[in-house]
């Protein structure tokens, strides 16, 4: 009896908690950690990147780890050349 009185509240728990995340987003709230490159900072590495700086110079002056930069940059350009909208 109390087992099936736990299911129920617990697919009530987990029909809230979608409810919740749906109005969270639909005001533009999303949850998660947020990005350790911006788009200010994504402009600005971009720049020096074209300027044949290297990345660790730039990682270190951004104070982000390099392969943070390195994922930051292959999804940019990777956005770029589908046609996507770049992130940041």
């Amino acid at each position: 009896m109390f087992a099936a009185v736990a299911e129920v509240e617990r697919e009530f728990i987990y029909e809230r908690t979608l409810a919740g995340l749906d109005t969270g987003a639909a005001i533009g709230k999303h949850g998660g950690r947020p990005l350790a490159v911006d788009g200010d900072m994504l402009a600005v590495a971009l720049r020096r990147r074209d300027a044949k700086e290297s990345v660790t110079a730039i990682a270190g002056q951004l104070g982000v780890g390099r392969s943070t930069l390195y994922r930051t940059f292959a999804a940019h350009d990777e956005a770029i050349a589908t046609g996507r909208e770049p992130a940041g």
